[in-house]
Formats: structure tokens, sequence, C-alpha cells
């Protein structure tokens, strides 16, 4: 887990690109907000997953917010998701 997700935080969604080297994980907060993060995975990082925004920094007071601001700030997100349009729903229903 990474040190940008907070461990009093629930991942209930983790999303990966077509190429398994981005992830998006969508995450409930303890104070029942919702967030979000990207990730990569590189041979040089030895396979884990490293943060490559900033993005768990913002509330959202719902999934379905977390889920239009990820999509908007992540290119290759939206494309993933219409291809596995269970995941948008998944991620909705946070």
């Amino acid at each position: 887990m990474s040190k940008r997700i907070d461990k009093s935080w629930t991942v209930f969604v983790s999303v990966e690109n077509l190429e398994h080297d981005r992830c998006v994980d969508f995450f409930a907060k303890a104070d029942g907000s919702y967030g979000f993060e990207e990730f990569r995975r590189d041979i040089e990082d030895g396979g884990q997953w490293t943060p490559v925004q900033y993005y768990s920094g913002a509330t959202y007071v719902s999934s379905v917010e977390a889920l239009l601001a990820a999509e908007r700030c992540v290119p290759w997100l939206f494309h993933v998701l219409a291809r596995k349009p269970e995941l948008r729903k998944r991620i909705g229903s946070g």
C-alpha cells in the first residue's frame, strides 16, 4: 500500500490500465469522504506500485464525485471503464 494511502482509508476498487503498469485506487476515508490516487509500476521500482500524482489529498463527498474527478485527471481511465462498465458501477456504489 502506498504511503499516500492512509491506513485508515479503505480501498474499494483498483482499476488497472490495459498494459497493467498504471492503476487508480478509489478509497473511502475514515471521515466518510472519498478519494483516489494514480500509481505506476516499473521495473526500476521492483514492480512496486508508486504514486505518480497527489490526487489523494483531495476530498469528495461521494464516490461518484471521486470517479468524475479521476476521469478528468487520468487520461486512460475513461477508456478502461468504457470497456469494463461493471467497474464504473462498483466505484459509484463505493
